[in-house]
């Protein structure tokens, strides 16, 4: 179920996305549900074998931080997305995941729970 005005809502934007469980100087007026961004990846042949010939040398293994970066921010996007859909105007509680679910593929997920927040009023004198 949409929130009202959700097709006239923006995308959630990255600044009001959050670990927390509140956001500072705003507050909940509506719970939209758990949204999450899911992403399956697999290194390529030649991916494999480059972080391969990275281990050799040893320290960051650039070719695989890249990936995994990239994976992240794409799931990151994904549930932006889908809390956008629903109307949210920020997302709560984000955390990540990640499974090998077989061996070189690997899920990532980013999920949190959807909202949509006002400013909080300072009160009046």
């Amino acid at each position: 179920m949409a929130y009202e005005g959700a097709a006239s809502r923006a995308r959630v934007a990255h600044h009001m996305v959050t670990t927390a469980f509140d956001i500072d100087g705003y507050r909940v007026v509506r719970n939209l549900g758990v949204v999450r961004g899911i992403i399956v990846r697999s290194r390529s042949l030649f991916g494999t074998i480059g972080a391969g010939l990275q281990t050799l040398v040893g320290g960051n293994i650039t070719l695989l931080t890249g990936l995994c970066e990239k994976t992240r921010n794409d799931a990151f996007d994904l549930m932006i997305s889908h809390a956008s859909d629903l109307g949210a105007n920020a997302v709560i509680g984000a955390r990540y995941d990640a499974t090998e679910i077989m061996q070189g593929v690997t899920e990532v997920l980013a999920y949190g729970t959807a909202v949509v927040v006002e400013p909080v009023k300072p009160p009046q004198i």
